[in-house]
């Protein structure tokens, strides 16, 4: 491997020189199934270590032997790589060890943990903002109020592509001053007379229908 540049974040991988454990690849289905095959393959790695412990993999027709040391997979490799069990032809390769950083498996960092939903934390550099302050045209709002009803206010003249905008005051149908308070009761007041509901006349029928 080239040395890493300055500058760029190194990671510690470290491979284990002697492999302890080997990888029978394409096993014969067999294997999984029947008792006394899967007898003769494990008497057949026993002989080089009796303490030898075995894990089968089905999905991928595979097994794991682990071994006690490294001399004697390696023993038992040499020996059977290649040699003719059940009729199928065994292949054993080397179960390579790799150590990243630490043979211990670390919990992932914090920094994309705000993709989840709902996010555990915010993300890193985030603040909170405040809210901006309204915009208000006091001007706008000065020329409103000094208006008289039948009056009018041009808010934005015309242009060649835009109309214009213009605010037309109501005259206050009671009539007099719209501006001065009324300071009469409510109660005293008459109230509007409610218009009469005619009913529709129903049709006359002819004696020939």
């Amino acid at each position: 491997m080239q040395p890493a540049e300055r500058g760029e974040a190194t990671v510690d991988v470290k491979f284990t020189e002697l492999p302890s454990a080997l990888i029978a690849c394409k096993v014969p289905q067999s294997l999984f199934n029947e008792g006394g095959v899967k007898a003769g393959f494990e008497s057949l790695f026993r002989s080089f270590d009796p303490a030898v412990q075995f894990q089968y993999f089905k999905s991928f027709r595979r097994a794991r032997i682990s071994f006690s040391d490294a001399p004697a997979a390696a023993e038992a490799r040499l020996r059977l790589h290649k040699t003719d069990f059940n009729g199928k032809e065994m292949r054993l390769y080397f179960a390579q060890s790799v150590h990243i950083g630490s043979p211990r498996l670390m919990p992932p960092k914090p920094d994309k943990q705000f993709l989840i939903s709902p996010p555990a934390s915010p993300p890193v550099g985030w603040e909170q903002s405040n809210d901006a302050m309204p915009v208000i045209n006091y001007d706008l709002l000065c020329a409103i109020s000094k208006l008289g009803p039948g009056e009018q206010y041009e808010l934005q003249t015309a242009t060649p592509t835009t109309p214009s905008v213009v605010v037309h005051v109501c005259e206050d149908e009671r009539g007099g001053d719209a501006s001065a308070p009324d300071d009469s009761d409510p109660d005293e007041q008459p109230r509007p007379l409610r218009p009469r509901i005619v009913q529709t006349r129903r049709p006359d029928f002819g004696e020939d229908q």
